[in-house]
């Protein structure tokens, strides 16, 4: 790449790395705030799906209306608001508090996300986008594997909120470069689609029988996985024991596990088949969902082993899948169905989030009960998007 194309993806790889650890962060902490704010399950279940489900709203509207700005000015806007919120994040004092700025928060990330890819998609010409795109998700794979771990210490030896005031921190210092290194992109301005046609273009995904399927699919894998995620980490501490200050080890080698399948499995996806090496993983991660949702008092070592295998399956599981996604869009409503994608995606973490807390409860001592209970919902989900799986196979080869 150039250099100016390398500065502009290292930027936005930064500002994804702020953005996907601001989201990832907050479930790790409720093993802390539960016990902190008396919290129930359900209550931090509320807390966690308020940023999904305001992102979803957002993202969905702006389907039909974000082409109508520039995307520099877009991303600026959205990101501002997105680091506001994320500051408001650090001075909740309470649990109602903490949902309005979470909210608030993810109005804002909603829009980010298809700005970013937008800008890179318009700025970087194609026979560049392939490393570009590389490097972008540079910023979720840090976020993942050092980002994650290293909120969630400052959190257990300091205070919950010092991971907020971190992001708020890095944001504000990249917004200057992104106002001088981000260049103006508003050449879709000169021949703007109407919102009829758009709205016309949006209506045709669901006669679609592939693209349904493939939002199905998309919807109800994303929910399999995020059911047993928000209460992960109070259920490490409360019920199966490991020490608060060894919970980052959890996620950092169980995001190095996900770093290094990512590789492996992408390879194997393409020389074997997407829907076959799907299966495949979709079943392993079965086992270990199980073992996770049901586990009592282990050794961390155990329990560190089971994180990286289920990490690894589930990535293994994730890689094909967002691959089979993508083979179901057509080039007339690719932009809208990716746009839904992400939707859906948002919609299927927030459900998911809200649904773990409605059926779990915890004790005087913050020990999670009917845990076990997310482990089976998110086997039949997931050996529902198996038996889906098969059928959007079927219909790409017919199309």
């Amino acid at each position: 790449m150039k250099r100016n194309e390398y500065i502009l993806v290292a930027l936005m790889a930064l500002l994804n790395f702020t953005h996907i650890l601001d989201f990832m962060i907050m479930m790790p902490l409720g093993n802390i705030l539960m016990p902190k704010w008396n919290l129930t399950t359900s209550q931090f279940a509320i807390i966690v799906s308020s940023y999904s489900l305001a992102a979803f709203v957002s993202s969905f509207f702006a389907i039909f209306f974000a082409d109508k700005f520039d995307r520099k000015k877009l991303l600026l806007f959205a990101y501002s608001g997105f680091l506001i919120g994320t500051l408001g994040c650090a001075f909740a004092f309470n649990a109602h508090t903490l949902i309005v700025a979470r909210t608030v928060t993810g109005v804002f990330g909603g829009l980010i996300s298809a700005q970013v890819l937008s800008i890179v998609s318009d700025v970087i010409p194609y026979e560049r986008r392939g490393s570009a795109m590389g490097m972008l998700m540079g910023g979720f794979a840090l976020a993942s594997v050092i980002g994650v771990p290293f909120g969630l210490y400052v959190a257990n030896n300091f205070h919950w909120y010092f991971p907020f005031l971190i992001v708020a921190s890095l944001g504000s210092l990249l917004v200057p470069f992104l106002i001088k290194f981000v260049p103006n992109v508003k050449e879709h301005l000169a021949n703007p689609v109407a919102l009829r046609e758009r709205i016309i273009n949006f209506t045709h995904i669901f006669k679609n029988p592939i693209q349904v399927t493939a939002l199905s699919f998309s919807f109800l894998l994303i929910m399999g996985h995020f059911i047993i995620v928000p209460l992960i980490n109070p259920y490490m501490v409360y019920n199966v024991g490991v020490p608060q200050p060894y919970t980052p080890l959890i996620y950092l080698v169980g995001g190095l596990a996900a770093l290094i399948t990512a590789q492996i499995v992408g390879k194997t996806a393409d020389k074997y088949g997407k829907r076959q090496v799907f299966v495949a993983a979709a079943l392993v991660s079965l086992l270990f969902v199980i073992l996770i949702t049901n586990m009592q008092a282990m050794p961390l070592a155990f329990v560190l082993t089971v994180f990286g295998l289920w990490f690894s399956a589930s990535t293994g599981r994730t890689v094909p899948g967002q691959a089979m996604i993508t083979q179901s869009v057509t080039t007339q409503t690719r932009g809208s169905f990716m746009s839904l994608n992400s939707c859906v995606q948002s919609l299927g973490t927030g459900l998911a989030s809200l649904l773990s807390g409605w059926i779990t409860y915890s004790d005087s001592n913050f020990a999670i009960h009917n845990y076990n209970w997310l482990g089976y919902i998110s086997v039949s989900l997931i050996l529902i998007c198996i038996l889906l799986s098969f059928k959007l196979d079927r219909l790409l080869i017919k199309k």
